[in-house]
């Protein structure tokens, strides 16, 4: 397995339902797509029989719960027919969490117990996979997750993240995310049955050159990147470990999104995907909302820290050398996001995670 391999599969989401506790921008953002996906269900001709939908890239389930509570009343205003919810995650996803939240056994409000007939089931296969038999699915769902690539194609030389590219570094991770947002959708392609539809929530790059964390004052990706070198230049870390840490993530501009859809000899459009509509939105960050309210410096900093560790805190750790302790490694992970939080406190006003997505809507004729 190559080094870039490697890296990129030492990617998980926080475990135990913190990732849901802590990322409530991104639940934010499933619940501005929730009109989307109910007309994509409306929009399906007519259907008989059970209903199969999937949830890719679910993480423990939190986010989307009212989500599909509301998919599942809708559908029981006149269909009684079973309805079945494949909740898709990569196989180091923190299953136990997913089924824990999915059946009533935490604080959250499930809603497999308000209906009859209704089946959750979990599977380990990702999107890059095939996750459902060949023409089964009504309807599929992700947010907030396609941005993960396959596979990391390179080491970024002066940055962590695809944004702050360039060269041929960027080049590379553009061709990554292409051939892995056609490899996603002909996945997609053959689960479906014709007819159905594919709605998308996905990061991106919009028309204003907005992106997640980067909708005015501080840059977060840059921030991070800032303060990875620093601690370079304090020899807390060295050069090969600056460098491994490069978030294996693309944001894909709303033409780079379309360009298979469209395209009549693609793959994607031959295997008879089409694009219904896009469009961009952006979603502030509920943690700096909150902080117009109660001014608190403090306690902005400690709730916008944890929502950030939950989705880059294992590359972080993925990126230190082995051959330093695992109590070295932890307190060097601690020692960053603790000067992030100073950061944060001491000029909140410049910080947030404002979300920036793509919201797609996809069919298979």
């Amino acid at each position: 397995m190559s080094k870039t391999k490697a890296q990129a599969d030492n990617i998980t989401m926080s475990g135990d339902g913190l990732y849901s506790l802590a990322t409530i921008g991104a639940k934010d953002v499933i619940d501005k797509a929730t009109p989307r996906v109910i007309a994509a269900l409306e929009a399906l001709d007519s259907h008989t029989g059970p209903w199969h939908f999937c949830d890719m890239g679910c993480a423990d389930g939190g986010t989307s719960l009212d989500l599909w509570r509301n998919v599942v009343r809708h559908i029981r205003k006149n269909d009684t027919a079973d309805i079945q919810i494949v909740y898709a995650d990569q196989a180091r996803n923190d299953f136990n969490a997913l089924v824990k939240i999915l059946h009533g056994l935490t604080d959250f409000d499930s809603y497999l117990d308000e209906h009859e007939n209704v089946h959750a089931l979990e599977s380990g296969s990702s999107f890059y996979s095939q996750i459902l038999p060949k023409g089964s699915l009504d309807l599929g769902f992700s947010a907030t997750a396609m941005h993960w690539l396959s596979r990391k194609p390179c080491n970024i030389k002066n940055h962590v993240h695809m944004v702050g590219a360039n060269g041929t570094d960027k080049a590379a991770f553009a061709q990554q995310a292409a051939l892995d947002w056609q490899t996603i959708l002909i996945q997609r392609a053959r689960e479906m049955k014709p007819g159905a539809k594919l709605v998308l929530i996905n990061f991106c790059i919009d028309e204003h050159g907005q992106y997640l964390g980067n909708t005015g004052g501080v840059n977060m990706f840059d921030n991070f990147n800032s303060n990875w070198q620093k601690f370079v230049d304090d020899k807390i870390i060295d050069e090969t470990e600056y460098a491994s840490m490069t978030l294996p993530q693309y944001y894909n501009s709303t033409d780079e999104f379309c360009a298979p859809l469209v395209d009549k000899n693609s793959q994607v459009h031959k295997a008879g995907l089409r694009l219904v509509s896009i469009e961009t939105a952006v979603v502030p960050c509920p943690f700096a909302q909150e902080f117009i309210k109660h001014k608190n410096p403090e306690q902005f900093a400690a709730a916008y820290i944890p929502t950030i560790r939950t989705w880059n805190e294992s590359t972080f750790m993925g990126a230190l050398s082995t051959k330093r302790s695992l109590n070295e490694r932890q307190q060097i992970v601690e020692d960053y996001y603790d000067t992030y939080q100073q950061q944060v406190a001491s000029a909140p006003e410049k910080h947030g995670m404002g979300y920036v997505h793509a919201y797609m809507t996809i069919e298979k004729v």
